[in-house]
């Protein structure tokens, strides 16, 4: 018996097992649609913001300090969809998920690369699109839940 053996046999430990990295129930889609509401606001935000006219100092700092705090918003928070997304996907749905949503896969990587998209541009359909996925998202997690939670978007 070896040395790494006999110290095992020593300390018996039960097995755990776990089907996710954190106990049942933490998971919920909420905060990817909290964040990819974040992005798709951020993005009007930006397309509405006014190019100063002519050349006042102040207005153009202004104006690019204001842009440029509404592009870093939508990055972070496009970045903190994607990241809730990828912790759904990886971490709760499992194989079995995949009888009951064979478009599992495809509905994930397809909103994780509206991340992206939403990120590198500055697009008003990317980012509806991206919601449209969190909300596909959102509806399969909680009917995998047999649970009826509303769709209720914090911007109307």
């Amino acid at each position: 018996m070896s040395m790494r053996d006999r110290v095992q046999a020593m300390f018996t430990t039960p097995v755990a097992e776990a089907h996710c990295d954190g106990p049942c129930g933490v998971y919920d889609p909420a905060s990817a649609r909290v964040t990819a509401e974040a992005v798709l606001s951020m993005t009007k935000k930006m397309l509405d913001l006014h190019v100063p006219e002519g050349s006042d100092d102040a207005a153009w700092a202004s104006y690019l300090n204001t842009m440029s705090r509404f592009a870093a918003i939508k990055e972070e928070q496009a970045e903190s969809t994607k990241h809730e997304i990828l912790v759904l996907w990886t971490d709760y749905f499992k194989p079995d998920h995949l009888e009951a949503y064979p478009d599992l896969h495809d509905t994930f990587w397809t909103a994780t690369k509206l991340c992206s998209k939403t990120k590198q541009n500055v697009d008003v359909e990317a980012a509806n699109e991206l919601m449209a996925s969190v909300e596909k998202i959102h509806k399969m997690f909680w009917e995998s839940k047999n649970r009826d939670v509303a769709w209720v978007p914090a911007v109307g």
